[in-house]
């Protein structure tokens, strides 16, 4: 077999008709080999070939009489010197950056590392005190994860007939495997596969909630910690990304057909008119700091693809909390990562990109800078400038946590709105005005913007399930193995009577008015709202609020409906819920609510006490009231829709009621009557100036329905 000159351009592995160009960039190597694989199960490889062209800092070459399904890795050589960042072994057979499919997963060995690991037979864990000066000579091939040269796609992926506005999405945040792998109604064959989300029963669940836009967690191919590993545990969500093009195998009901499924799969959700946005994870990958494994970019070329501490290039810059940051200043990342989601794009059919810990995105210098090259790259494409794109809006360096920073057309996880929600429903009075301003958009923080730029949330898979928020007062994740040291606090959370699941039916009717609040809450608040999936269900993670290494019961959707007609009953509230939203305009308005008198044909919103006036600043100070009201005044709705018609709704009264107890609540007098809203609380409210009774932690709506009075005269 030979290898001729071939491109450098493109990167990754490109099929010809008479074979495959192969591109790699490293700028610090000396040597190139490319290693060809005749089985996933080979300990060794085939063929190896050195790929002897380089223009710029781009290895290539062209090998003949190969095609589709051929498994390769690459060894790459040069200087092994950690002190300065150099961490080059050809010893270690590595995997593409490009791979559009993974040939073979990689199984945790010693040989991974690229210095003397001993482990005491705790496969992949990191010795106590490393040598890691020492260089390694063990073979890795064996244990190595492979490249597959891909096929050429069967028929281009279904487009979505139209975007949805994001004045009318519903974003359910899911996980590919969970969503269908529990659900005895899905053929057991496609069962937490990419085709399992489009299961009849699956999808029609989707579509009758109304949901119109599905956000998974991460979909590259991963790699699990050695540290679950050696705990029996593998990284179920996905955060640890082994590759940027390539779909997890696993995902798929064969793995060798991963890219052909997950294009079905969003073909389908399309069909459904669903949009698809998918997690990515550009801020680390699964190679970990500098004692992880050396699996692909550490033993490519560590210097270009990982950002090293300025004082010490041994180290890495850690601001993800997983010991590596991928270093965006450099080119060839940048150019990664707008391949990978330009691939994902126009290739995979997806319509958007969550971005986790984004403000990594936005480390152009020493510090975070929203006018950084990433950004200006996304503003600029023709392919990517007009997709969905969220952040969210913090990771763990200096100055990360940048929530309202991100560039305009950027939707922004709500982290303030999700804790204000929470602490208001538990009882705490004192943040009455943060959840105000949040409900009406958080313009406080997206002054610049609209509030249609906070994606508000009251749960999502990093926390407790909204069943879990109000069963357990603190979190239990001891089946971690971290001693229940892992995981976010404050959760903000009430057990309500007893920690954790409970057959009194006095807490159990207590918890689901809390669900029912907190979902109202949400969907009536302005912004975009995202439901945890299963929420819905009733789903319980049993009190973990971690369940990233759960890839089990614990974390699958649990389709059963527990407790049968109370369950059932709540996944029918949620999904009126939403069709109440979608159908009102007034809960999703483009532009920030303008306040002032209630007389004013101005005023948008009014706050209302419950005796009967708006509410003072006294009032806003006061830390004790729990039940405020707020009107929305559906002729007062600036803007217009697609068509330049202006939008008009009805105008409504939203009352909450987080005490513990019913509270008599006087309605504006405003030549109206009221009447209650299914399918929240509707109290009986008639004629204006009237009272309603507002049962204990709950919200109410009601509609003012205009109300004439016939004058007659009697002669």
């Amino acid at each position: 077999m030979i290898v001729l000159p071939g491109n450098p351009i493109p990167l990754g592995a490109s099929v010809k008709r008479e074979g495959v160009n192969f591109a790699l960039f490293s700028a610090h190597a000396s040597s190139v080999t490319l290693c060809l694989f005749d089985s996933s199960s080979d300990v060794n490889p085939s063929t190896e070939l050195r790929l002897k062209e380089k223009e710029g800092s781009v290895w290539h070459g062209f090998v003949p009489d190969i095609g589709p399904g051929q498994l390769y890795g690459y060894r790459v050589d040069g200087p092994y010197e950690p002190e300065r960042g150099m961490r080059f072994n050809p010893n270690k057979v590595l995997l593409d950056p490009y791979a559009r499919e993974i040939g073979r997963k990689g199984i945790w060995d010693d040989s991974l590392f690229g210095y003397p690991v001993v482990s005491d037979n705790q496969v992949g864990a990191n010795p106590a005190s490393p040598d890691e000066a020492s260089f390694d000579e063990r073979d890795s091939a064996p244990f190595s994860p492979l490249a597959r040269v891909p096929g050429l796609a069967a028929k281009p992926v279904t487009p979505l007939s139209e975007p949805h506005p994001w004045e009318r999405s519903i974003i359910y945040e899911t996980h590919v495997k969970g969503l269908s792998m529990n659900h005895p109604e899905v053929d057991p064959a496609i069962r937490g596969t990419y085709l399992g989300v489009v299961a009849p029963p699956v999808l029609k669940h989707l579509t009758e909630m109304g949901i119109t836009t599905l956000q998974l967690l991460p979909v590259h191919s991963k790699f699990s910690e050695h540290h679950l590993q050696a705990h029996g545990l593998t990284n179920y969500w996905g955060y640890n990304t082994l590759g940027y093009f390539a779909p997890e195998p696993s995902y798929a009901s064969h793995p060798d057909r991963a890219i052909d499924e997950f294009r079905q799969m969003v073909s389908e959700l399309h069909e459904a008119n669903i949009e698809v946005i998918i997690d990515v994870v550009f801020n680390h990958t699964a190679e970990g700091n500098r004692l992880g494994p050396t699996l692909s970019f550490r033993g490519i070329d560590n210097l270009s693809y990982y950002r090293e501490r300025s004082d010490n290039p041994q180290y890495l810059q850690d601001f993800t909390g997983t010991g590596n940051t991928l270093d965006v200043r450099q080119p060839v990342v940048l150019h990664l990562i707008a391949d990978a989601l330009r691939y994902w794009a126009g290739e995979m059919g997806v319509d958007g990109f969550r971005f986790d810990l984004a403000s990594v995105l936005a480390r152009s210098g020493n510090g975070v800078d929203m006018a950084a090259p990433f950004f200006t790259l996304l503003r600029q494409d023709p392919l990517l400038r007009d997709l969905k794109m969220i952040a969210e809006p913090w990771d763990l360096g200096p100055k990360g946590y940048q929530l309202g920073s991100f560039p305009t057309g950027w939707k922004e996880w709500n982290a303030e709105y999700r804790d204000a929600v929470r602490r208001f429903w538990t009882g705490d009075a004192s943040v009455l005005p943060q959840l105000a301003t949040r409900f009406c958009g958080s313009s406080d923080l997206f002054q610049e913007k609209r509030p249609l730029a906070s994606i508000n949330f009251v749960t999502a898979h990093d926390g407790f399930t909204l069943t879990d928020l109000v069963s357990y007062s603190t979190k239990h994740n001891q089946s971690n193995g971290e001693e229940n040291r892992d995981g976010h606090e404050p959760n903000y959370s009430r057990n309500w009577g007893h920690e954790g699941d409970s057959f009194d039916p006095i807490i159990l009717s207590l918890r689901n008015r809390i669900k029912r609040s907190l979902v109202s809450t949400l969907l009536l608040s302005q912004g975009v709202p995202m439901i945890l999936g299963g929420d819905e269900l009733s789903r319980t993670q049993k009190g973990n609020n971690n369940g990233y290494c759960q890839d089990n019961e614990t974390s699958w959707l649990d389709w059963r409906l527990p407790r049968g007609a109370e369950t059932e009953s709540f996944k029918n509230f949620v999904r009126d819920a939403l069709a109440f939203r979608l159908k009102h305009p007034s809960f999703s308005r483009r532009n920030f609510l303008q306040g002032g008198d209630l007389s004013s044909d101005n005023t948008e919103a009014v706050w209302w006490h419950p005796e009967g006036r708006e509410l003072t600043i006294e009032d806003w100070e006061s830390h004790y009231l729990l039940t405020p009201g707020i009107i929305l005044r559906g002729d007062r709705i600036r803007g217009t829709d697609s068509k330049g018609v202006p939008i008009v709704d009805e105008t409504f009264l939203v009352i909450f009621n987080a005490l513990d107890s019913g509270v008599t609540f006087q309605l504006p007098e405003w030549g109206h009557k009221w009447t209650g809203c299914p399918p929240f609380t509707a109290p009986n409210a008639n004629m204006q100036g009237s009272t309603t009774e507002v049962p204990a932690q709950s919200v109410a709506v009601l509609r003012a329905e205009q109300h004439f009075v016939l004058d007659l005269k009697v002669d």
